[in-house]
């Protein structure tokens, strides 16, 4: 009881910053254009505070229907804002322009990774405002308020390599509103008439990215029981879909009453960042967020704190030749090529191991990642250095015994002298393919 009332009392804390402080910072919504792929001409706005965190967190914020990014950011999600001037994080606001203001959730292309619909331009914003601000991989969360609830279910489903958590408001699992007419608009799952088994949702949101064997980000779903314009039922689909992709029972590990119209479910870790988390608002229509909530879904998605300073960058030298890994003619463009090369302490000689396993070179909008060339997994495959995206041929391993491991194989320079040309080899443990931090 006593850690419940101390937790209670740390939110109430923030609620109150978050309402005291918003007219304190400088820092205004700003139009981003020419931010990559945007098959749907989607509008995107990005809110960086006066002062942003060595490796800020990034929130990706929707907007509902008919809404607008400005909208949500000054009005009901304000305290995202407010938040973001306190702890550093960067928020990138996506607005909708085609008539009615709503997001597609419901073709194939909108339910398809990188189909080329909105979540397609979406994720292009997240590539720019991971490379302008050196965003903390793993600190990369979703919310968004019905239209916007309904996106980040299926922004999460699509992109689980990418998104850590998600907070919905009012939404539908991801997959219900899907249309075979080109509508935007499902009323049978509005209506809360589409009920499924948690396995047959789960594979309704495994279909989006196939193939995919990772972890399923965080999820925390808010619904009023009163709602009659996305159905109080898709609520608990929610759940059913988010419990069956992490592996988890349906019956909760953990229930509390926040407050007194609220009921709290957790499954899986009952701690503030549960696994799954439900609330459920009593009395309720499709009126949220309501005052509060926001507080709550911050410290879920972990936002509410300013993160370490940025990983430590230093130079990768090879054990054998006594050079180190070093970007080819101090190029930044994606496509160059990765060599030995004599140590001399260069910016295309620093190396930094991210949380989300890349290894990036250069800072700021120059940020690159190594990368398996044209996603090979293959002994031979070359390696360069690319844009971050966080696909499969950008993760890579730093073992203890010194290798470093990405697609199943090792990193291997093809000799000693410079230039010799970096790549993926089969791994034999020789000294060849061991690498220190220098």
């Amino acid at each position: 009881m006593r850690r419940l009332l101390s937790t209670a009392l740390a939110l109430a804390l923030l609620a109150a910053t978050l309402i005291t402080s918003g007219t304190a910072s400088a820092a205004t919504l700003t139009r981003v254009t020419n931010f990559g792929t945007n098959p749907t001409n989607l509008n995107m706005y990005v809110y960086a505070p006066d002062t942003v965190a060595a490796q800020p967190a990034l929130l990706v914020l929707v907007h509902y229907c008919g809404g607008s990014a400005s909208a949500i950011f000054n009005g009901n999600g304000r305290d995202f804002a407010t938040a973001a001037d306190r702890y550093g994080y960067v928020v990138v606001v996506p607005e909708a322009t085609r008539e009615g203001r709503c997001f597609d959730v419901s073709t194939q292309a909108g339910l398809t990774r990188n189909g080329g619909s909105d979540s397609t331009g979406i994720m292009a914003m997240v590539t720019w405002a991971r490379q302008r601000y050196n965003v903390d991989p793993a600190r990369i969360v979703v919310s968004g308020f019905s239209s916007g609830a309904m996106m980040t279910n299926v922004l999460a489903a699509q992109y689980p390599d990418v998104f850590a958590a998600g907070a919905a408001f009012s939404g539908v699992p991801a997959g219900c509103f899907a249309t075979t007419n080109g509508s935007l608009w499902n009323s049978q799952c509005a209506g809360g008439n589409i009920t499924r088994t948690p396995q047959e949702w789960g594979n309704t949101a495994r279909n989006m990215f196939p193939g995919y064997t990772g972890r399923y980000p965080r999820m925390q779903f808010w619904h009023g029981d009163q709602d009659t314009t996305l159905a109080y039922r898709n609520f608990g689909e929610e759940i059913k879909q988010w419990t069956n992709l992490h592996g988890l029972s349906q019956t909760p590990s953990f229930t509390d009453r926040p407050q007194s119209s609220w009921t709290r479910t957790r499954y899986g870790d009952t701690t503030t960042k549960a696994t799954v988390e439900g609330i459920s608002i009593t009395g309720t229509g499709h009126t949220l967020p309501q005052a509060g909530m926001l507080a709550y879904a911050i410290s879920f998605l972990g936002l509410d704190n300013g993160g370490g300073s940025a990983p430590v960058a230093a130079p990768l030298r090879s054990a054998s030749g006594n050079k180190c890994l070093d970007v080819a003619g101090q190029s930044t463009s994606p496509g160059t090529r990765v060599q030995l090369w004599d140590c001399h302490g260069g910016a295309n000689q620093q190396w930094t191991a991210t949380a989300a396993g890349e290894l990036t070179v250069y800072t700021g909008d120059s940020r690159r990642c190594l990368d398996a060339e044209a996603g090979g997994t293959t002994a031979g495959t070359p390696v360069i250095i690319w844009t971050c995206h966080g696909g499969a041929n950008q993760k890579w391993r730093v073992n203890t015994d010194g290798t470093i491991t990405g697609q199943s194989l090792c990193l291997e320079p093809a000799g000693t002298a410079n230039g010799s040309q970096v790549r993926l080899a089969t791994c034999t443990g020789q000294q060849n393919q061991r690498w220190t931090r220098t």
